[in-house]
């Protein structure tokens, strides 16, 4: 899941099993983000979303990657030197750490939106199908946008515009269809 630091909502999730690795979400949940016209200045994600690919991904879409690096990562490696971007970031978060974890800290973000869901939906997937617990879990996370937008919408006096040119055609009321 990735989301916004200052509502957390989502702007985008992917449901995978419990064993699947991390890593390679990262580059199709910032796209997604991307493409749903969210602007992303800054991209915080811990260690397991560290590579180049990663840190390429977020600086096409426009955001600094804030993501930390392991204890043994290196600017050389036996193939040969890392890329120009991985050895920047490398440098400036070994020689200016302290700015950098005021950046990494907003991915705590993703911790407390993780915590909204289960205390207002519950922490349980009540399907018994793969399919209904897919289903489950995604409900919950749009129940939780739904409730963000409302929050928004009164607290920081965003406006919510809804419009029919995003709702499929099997929403939109067909007008032969009205009841006299």
């Amino acid at each position: 899941m990735i989301c916004g630091v200052k509502t957390n909502i989502v702007t985008s999730v992917e449901i995978s099993d419990g064993y699947a690795h991390d890593y390679h979400y990262f580059k199709s949940l910032v796209t997604n983000t991307a493409e749903n016209g969210f602007k992303m200045s800054e991209v915080s994600a811990d260690k397991a979303y560290l590579g180049g690919e990663n840190l390429l991904t977020s600086l096409r879409h426009g955001a600094i990657p804030y993501i930390p690096f392991k204890s043994n990562s290196q600017i050389q490696t036996s193939y040969g030197p890392k890329s120009e971007l991985w050895t920047r970031m490398f440098h400036f978060y070994n020689l200016h750490r302290d700015e950098f974890l005021e950046h990494y800290h907003k991915r705590s973000n993703i911790e407390t939106t993780f915590s909204m869901i289960k205390a207002k939906f519950g922490q349980r997937l009540r399907s018994k199908s793969l399919t209904g617990q897919i289903n489950d879990a995604l409900y919950k996370v749009l129940c939780h946008n739904l409730c963000v937008v409302i929050q928004s919408v009164r607290e920081l006096g965003i406006e919510a515009a809804f419009t029919n040119d995003i709702a499929p055609e099997i929403f939109r009321p067909n007008p032969s269809s009205r009841q006299k």
